[in-house]
């Protein structure tokens, strides 16, 4: 696993996507020279790519195929499940791009836009290559790279979630040896199984060789073996506490496994002075830009409201935001008036009565939340950062879930960690999984991580079908 944007990225998917980039250009390149080959025997290809500006155009189609892969959430799960889908996946992809080349002779740009033929062949070339590539990739060169092994000392919850998780996913490049515990009778647990006791733990490490040696124990008072655990940290042996990888497993903070003296102590949990500022400090340009950007869109969806139901155009509605103070959050209406009259506030649910018909759309792409940025304007809020919540539902949501409270140490965001990660929750179970996200990001505050989610969402955006 590596750690870009301060996001845990498996190595297998970094050398997928590096891999790709460059066969598909060197496709582009193939295609151009096919053109020299066999229609234009004068091409010189030094002439066009390095003065014709060859080079530019034929990174603005990568760029796009690229771009199209990630949108076809194809960068999401490498595995190959089905050819055949993955060959249409490809198509689509393929597609975009000459959209984009038409976009750009529209616009008059024909020092942007990759020759016609050029254009073909490359395509064909790489409507050919990369869906062979990533089958290859994904059931033979997975294996070369080799895996992480990990044994794990204790077969707590968290330490079976961990192994199940590895194991579901073999892309994140890492294999499970099994556990090591004395106080577990079932010996086939999930992702693995008992192999020993924590006695034989030298004996086994010798044996194994594991790469990491994961301590999740299922009861906090039970002694570790400190005195060998230490002899084989000496002899090159990693060991890492569970809570650590499960937030590299998962991208997520494990709320089980926090202590308050961990926390305490720790000297990376965030937010850090210098991210704070940095976070405010870009927030309001960027939304200034939006507004300017989103306004005609603003302007239709205004519209929109108020020709087909009753009522305000914009919902206000009190949130909690920094150091639980509370605002007022603005929305576009999604739901009739009056809609909690009876019921009182409670959680959107999946197909809500109380939504109207423009406001499914308005959800299912988010647009409902674009006067938020009138709150980032304020200050009240910033673009990226934990979703606010009703002050109804935290004052319940303290009560039921330890460390709740803290999610407030930061500003809430129009888009956040746990929205691109994670769907529109309704229970107490998903309050919990979107904290944990939110403590991760909280942890990990960042320039990088911010734009990493800004640019996610656009995909959530467009593509996803969890709006509630």
């Amino acid at each position: 696993m590596r750690q870009l944007f301060r996001a845990f990225i498996p190595a297998s998917l970094i050398g997928l996507l590096l891999s790709e980039l460059t066969l598909i250009f060197l496709c582009y390149i193939a295609g151009e020279w096919l053109v020299g080959r066999f229609l234009n025997p004068y091409l010189d290809m030094n002439s066009f790519i390095f003065d014709d500006g060859g080079f530019l155009q034929i990174a603005i189609v990568v760029a796009c195929l690229m771009l199209g892969l990630y949108f076809q959430n194809l960068y999401s799960d490498i595995r190959v499940k089905s050819f055949t889908l993955l060959a249409q996946q490809t198509v689509l992809v393929i597609g975009f791009a000459f959209l984009m080349q038409a976009f750009l002779a529209y616009a008059r740009r024909p020092e942007w836009s990759l020759p016609r033929w050029a254009m073909i062949f490359g395509s064909v070339l790489a409507l050919t290559i990369v869906p062979f590539w990533r089958l290859l990739y994904s059931r033979v060169i997975l294996k070369l790279i080799g895996f992480q092994r990990i044994l794990f000392l204790g077969a707590s919850a968290v330490s079976q979630e961990i192994a199940g998780h590895l194991t579901a996913r073999p892309e994140i490049g890492m294999s499970v040896l099994g556990y090591i515990d004395d106080g577990v009778e079932e010996t086939d647990l999930q992702g693995g199984k008992i192999i020993g006791r924590i006695k034989d733990l030298t004996n086994l490490a010798q044996t194994l060789k594991p790469d990491l040696i994961v301590v999740g124990m299922a009861e906090r008072r039970r002694e570790l073996p400190m005195s060998e655990m230490l002899h084989l940290r000496f002899s090159g042996v990693r060991f890492e506490e569970a809570a650590v990888t499960f937030e590299a497993a998962f991208g997520r903070v494990s709320t089980r496994q926090m202590r308050p003296s961990r926390l305490v102590f720790s000297s990376e949990l965030g937010p850090r002075k210098g991210s704070i500022f940095w976070h405010s400090l870009y927030s309001i340009p960027i939304a200034i830009l939006l507004t300017i950007l989103f306004a005609p869109v603003i302007l239709i969806v205004a519209i929109v409201v108020r020709l087909t139901s009753p009522g305000p155009v914009f919902h206000r509605q009190a949130r909690v935001g920094l150091n639980g103070s509370t605002f007022t959050v603005y929305k576009f209406r999604s739901m009739y008036v009056d809609a909690e009259a009876r019921t009182g506030p409670v959680w959107a649910t999946k197909d809500d009565p109380r939504i109207t018909s423009p406001g499914k759309w308005m959800r299912r792409f988010r647009l409902d939340e674009l006067p938020q940025l009138i709150n980032v304007l304020r200050n009240e809020m910033a673009l990226v950062g934990p979703r606010p919540e009703r002050p109804e539902f935290v004052t319940s949501l303290i009560e039921k879930i330890p460390y709740y409270n803290y999610r407030h140490c930061v500003k809430p965001g129009i888009t956040g960690w746990a929205q691109i990660n994670y769907k529109y929750g309704d229970t107490l179970d998903d309050a919990i999984m979107k904290l944990e996200y939110d403590l991760y990001y909280i942890k990990n505050l960042s320039v990088s991580l911010d734009m990493y989610i800004i640019f996610h969402t656009l995909k959530v955006m467009l593509f996803s079908d969890t709006a509630q």
